[in-house]
């Protein structure tokens, strides 16, 4: 994978954290900023304008949080790939991250290997090209060119993970789709997250279309069938 050019930005107010991760992201190739806490991540987060986001969720001024929650509030930052770095073990912190628009999380204490890891291949999964086929069923149309979503004619505004989610569901309507099937179409081997993270992007997607179209399959997984 090329990592030249793509700029990536930390923002952690612990300055020991911030420099390994430097460091180790600066031997990928990538072009890293750093900011020490939320009002200095958002300050350069719309002057860099990077491709990736890592964001310590206990941050002095604005947590990780609230910075990710402002920035995909703008359209600029919509598809921009958001990492939080927690040292909170408990699920609840991590669903809250989820729902706000992160794309994944490393626990602290941070191996540096790990995280790099997880970069490069979110990048990579990013990278993909996407397929070309538009979906139209009944009033719902899925264009993965333009990553555009139309409920009755009208664009509704998915994350990147969300359209993907919808995308694979949609592509075989009435098929059942396996929990593990879903993770590694939409997140890829090698980014390890749970199953709640699925759920987490379903109720979004629902939310969000404001059509009934995904159905549970208690204890299997999820199929489309609107």
């Amino acid at each position: 994978m090329d990592s030249k050019g793509k700029k990536i930005l930390i923002a952690d107010d612990e300055p020991d954290i911030l420099e390994i991760i430097q460091y180790n992201l600066a031997r990928e190739g990538y072009d890293v900023i750093t900011a020490k806490d939320g009002d200095d991540a958002l300050t350069k987060a719309k002057t860099a304008q990077p491709q990736l986001i890592v964001l310590d969720i206990m941050m002095p001024k604005k947590n990780g949080v609230e910075v990710c929650e402002i920035l995909r509030a703008q359209p600029a930052f919509k598809d921009t790939l958001i990492i939080f770095l927690t040292a909170l073990n408990d699920e609840s912190s991590h669903i809250k991250g989820l729902e706000t628009g992160a794309d994944d999380y490393v626990s602290k204490p941070i191996s540096p290997k790990v995280l790099v890891s997880r970069v490069n291949a979110l990048f990579r999964r990013v990278n993909k090209e996407p397929e070309d086929k538009v979906i139209r069923i009944d009033n719902l149309e899925i264009d993965p060119v333009k990553f555009e979503v139309k409920v009755d004619g009208n664009s509704i505004v998915l994350a990147k993970k969300e359209f993907e989610l919808l995308y694979l569901l949609a592509s075989r309507p009435g098929r059942v789709f396996l929990r593990n099937e879903i993770l590694n179409h939409v997140w890829g081997n090698d980014v390890i997250v749970g199953d709640r993270t699925i759920d987490v992007h379903i109720r979004k997607v629902r939310q969000k279309l404001g059509v009934d179209c995904i159905t549970t399959v208690k204890g299997v997984g999820y199929k489309f069938d609107l």
